[in-house]
């Protein structure tokens, strides 16, 4: 994976076999390996072996060679400074996303999570985001995939209130919840392009509830959308 890393164009299998030192039979069985979890692919005309987006995914995503963190941290901290509470940067995984980044709030008491911490789709703002700007096809077929377990008395837990739910955040630019996964704990989101219509990644404030209450959801959406729309010029630049 190492050596398709640095060849972004692509490796034969004869070409891996010489790099990494290995037998071509060898190289074979692990190439076949990773297709089936779907961390390469073969081009059938040329038979060439590329990484796929899926292992890209697993670190931190890039658009060509600019790294996205690297384009977020100068917004996230800014953000961090006018809303006062800490700011985190997701990516999708299948039906979830992962937090890959978190720029933490100067407060005595704020909200901190693992780099790597998984979260659903459904009962938090950038789930919420990266649910309702996927395609309206693919984000059906996720709907209808997704099981609604309730997390809190105000955790949506019907298709159809999520599809509205979904609708209102495209309508805004941006999601929300309160308390929705945790009690006390409210987020807003905005979603990352990395090109016209393609969600890269969510940029989201989170706080708890007294600091942030629904009532300044707006306010801090656009300080968020302001955030998500300097890391895509960054990553562009």
């Amino acid at each position: 994976m190492e050596a398709l890393d640095a060849r972004p164009e692509g490796l034969s299998l004869s070409e891996i076999s010489r790099t990494i030192g290995s037998p071509k039979n060898s190289v074979s069985r692990l190439v076949q390996t990773l297709m089936v979890r779907g961390y390469v692919e073969r081009d059938e005309a040329t038979m060439i072996i590329r990484l796929t987006g899926k292992l890209l995914r697993l670190g931190h995503p890039r658009v060509g060679r600019v790294s996205l963190v690297e384009c977020a941290l100068e917004p996230m901290r800014a953000l961090r400074d006018v809303v006062g509470e800490t700011v985190q940067l997701g990516i999708p995984i299948g039906d979830e996303g992962v937090v890959i980044e978190q720029v933490e709030s100067t407060q005595a008491v704020r909200i901190c999570v693992e780099i790597g911490l998984r979260f659903g789709l459904h009962n938090n703002a950038p789930g919420k985001v990266l649910l309702a700007f996927q395609h309206p096809k693919a984000r059906e077929k996720a709907v209808q995939r997704l099981k609604l377990a309730r997390f809190t008395d105000r955790t949506i837990t019907t298709k159809e209130a999520l599809r509205l739910e979904c609708e209102r955040v495209v309508k805004l630019g941006y999601g929300t919840d309160w308390g929705e996964a945790d009690e006390g704990i409210h987020c807003v989101a905005a979603p990352v392009f990395d090109r016209p219509n393609h969600l890269l990644a969510v940029v989201w404030a989170s706080a708890v509830a007294g600091r942030m209450p629904k009532s300044t959801f707006a306010k801090v959406g656009v300080e968020v959308m302001k955030a998500a729309r300097e890391i895509e010029r960054r990553l562009q630049a």
